[in-house]
This record gives structure tokens, C-alpha cells and sequence, in this order.
């Protein structure tokens, strides 16, 4: 029988998922509020009912395999979702909890990771050995391959967001300084509405206001991405990535926003390597094509 995998990719608000094959072609796909109980076990219903739904959407039998991933720290060699905000869940077992559920091997896993293991594979980072992936949403997260392999260090790996980058704004995480309280979609909707009193749902209405010259739209956007400048210039010094694959709603303005990345970055590197820098190319499918890679490795072993 033909490789089938589900994929879900699981954030505060809503599931989006999907009955994949061997060449994550959707065979059947589903959008759903997510449920939310501290210790899992709503979730782990609710992707049940879910895998059930997209098979016979489909019209086959069981995947042989589930995939799921989740934002926050997350643990993938022992399975286990050591912090999520916006799930509410601390040290939730989820690989076993919803492996005994299903029946079905299950691989879990972080939501950026995910993503950088889509892009890395099948978009904008394909045929790459050393590369970032860093995605700017509500936070700000990479992923990073190294020498071919993803460094995932039980989940802490790759928190670029809380880089300090030298600003005197409060992070969530209690820091001062951190490149997600600048530079995140959310940070940029925030500092513009501070500065205007007028709402913004997320960077890209922000982005668009400051491509049309509104001058406290051209202030936040120029401090986000000075921001990213610092935070990418770190990275670069520490692992020397040869792409760094940017995702998320600032870079919908690629023209815009890319040109004065590089331009920080080939005046503040010295020795450094100056890399390539790339707009992802799987938007937000991302996330749940990583899923369904994640299965589909388990399925095959590796």
C-alpha cells in the first residue's frame, strides 16, 4: 500500500491539517479550532477525530503514520512539550499520550523545526547543507541545519528571538532587549499602534503603510529590521550559515524589507560570511508539510 501520512500542525487558535502521500501531494485536508485542556488529552482527541475525518474524506484506510507538531519548547527525542503558552501545557508527554490514543506511530515536533525541515527540503533551502530558517510571527524562531542535520538540542536550539540586540523594550520572556520585542509581526503591530493609536493586524498592514511613506510606519519598520540586522549578525558569527531562509508576514514585502537587511549586514560583517538570503517559498503550509516529513521519515526509519 501507497505511503499515507497525517499531518497536523497545531497553534493557539486553529489546526490545519492534512492526509499526505509519499510526495506530500494532500489528499484530504481539515481546518479546526484547536481544543485545549492543560494536560493534552483534548488534543489528543481531537486529532484523533480528525486522522478518522481525513481518511475517509479520503477514502482509505489509516495512515500509517501521524504527524504533529506544536509551538513552545519542545523536547522531540523524549516527545514531550516542555512549555507552550499558547497551548497552556507544561512537560505534556504528547508523542506517547497520543500514540496510545491512535494505535498509529506518531512524530512530534516543533513547529518552526517543521517548517525549516520543509523549507530545507522541498523549498527555499533545498539542496543546502548549512542554513537557517527564521520565521517572524507572533515570536520570532529558527531552525538550523548543520552539516545536513537539523540541531535540535531537545528543543532549545534556535532561539534567536531573545537575542538581545540592545533596545530597552520588555520581552514576554521577562528579558530586556530581546529581537522578538522589536521585530516580531506582533512587536511591529504593537509599536506602530503605540505610536499612532490607530490598530494594525500583524506587520504586514504595517509594512504596506511605510511603503507609502507614513512616517511612524517607516520608524517601526526600520527599527524591526535594524533589529534583525543585529540578531541575524549573531547567528552568522556563531554557525555560519551559507542561506538564511526568512518566513512570515514581514517578508510578504520582499523588495522592501530584504534590501535593507543586506545592506546592515555587508557594512557591520567583518570576517563573517555573508549569506544568501532567501524568502521561504511554502508559506504557511510549511508547518504542516514538516509534519508530514516528520511521519514519513518514522515510517521509513531514519
Amino acid at each position: 500500500m501507497a505511503e499515507l501520512v497525517a499531518a497536523l500542525d497545531v497553534g493557539g487558535t486553529t489546526v490545519k491539517a492534512a492526509l499526505l502521500d509519499a510526495e506530500l501531494n494532500a489528499l484530504a485536508t481539515a481546518r479546526v479550532p484547536t481544543a485545549k485542556s492543560a494536560d493534552g488529552t483534548a488534543l489528543a482527541e481531537q486529532v484523533a477525530d480528525v486522522v478518522s475525518s481525513l481518511a475517509a474524506q479520503a477514502g482509505t484506510g489509516s495512515p500509517g503514520a501521524v504527524g504533529v507538531v506544536v509551538p513552545g519548547i519542545v523536547d522531540e527525542q523524549a516527545r514531550v512539550a516542555r512549555f507552550s503558552a499558547n497551548l497552556d501545557w507544561r512537560d505534556v508527554p504528547f508523542g506517547d499520550l497520543l500514540e496510545n490514543r491512535l494505535g498509529l506511530p506518531v512524530a512530534f515536533g516543533h513547529d518552526v523545526s517543521a517548517g525549516g525541515l520543509a523549507e530545507f527540503r522541498v523549498g527555499a533551502g533545498k539542496g543546502c547543507t548549512d542554513a537557517a530558517f527564521i520565521a517572524v510571527g507572533t515570536g520570532i524562531a529558527a531552525a538550523m541545519l548543520l552539516d545536513g542535520r537539523l540541531y535540535r538540542a531537545h528543543g532549545l536550539a534556535g532561539e534567536i528571538g531573545h537575542i538581545d540586540v540592545g533596545h530597552r523594550n520588555v520581552c514576554g520572556c521577562g528579558a530586556t532587549g530581546c529581537l522578538e520585542a522589536i521585530s516580531s509581526a506582533s512587536a511591529i503591530a504593537r509599536r506602530y499602534t503605540e505610536r499612532t493609536g490607530r490598530p494594525a493586524d500583524g506587520a504586514q498592514p504595517v509594512v504596506d503603510a511605510a511603503r507609502h511613506g507614513d512616517e511612524a510606519a517607516v520608524a517601526v519598520v526600520s527599527d524591526a529590521l535594524d533589529g534583525l540586522g543585529h540578531g541575524l549578525r549573531t547567528l552568522l558569527t556563531l554557525l555560519a550559515p551559507e542561506v538564511i531562509v526568512l518566513g512570515g508576514g514581514l517578508f510578504t514585502a520582499a523588495d522592501y524589507v530584504l534590501d535593507p537587511v543586506r545592506d546592515y549586514l555587508a557594512s557591520a560583517l567583518t570576517f563573517q560570511r555573508m549569506p544568501e538570503l532567501r524568502v521561504a517559498s511554502l508559506g504557511d503550509e510549511a508547518g504542516r508539510l514538516g509534519a508530514g516529513l516528520l511521519a514519513l521519515d518514522l515510517l521509513r526509519g531514519r
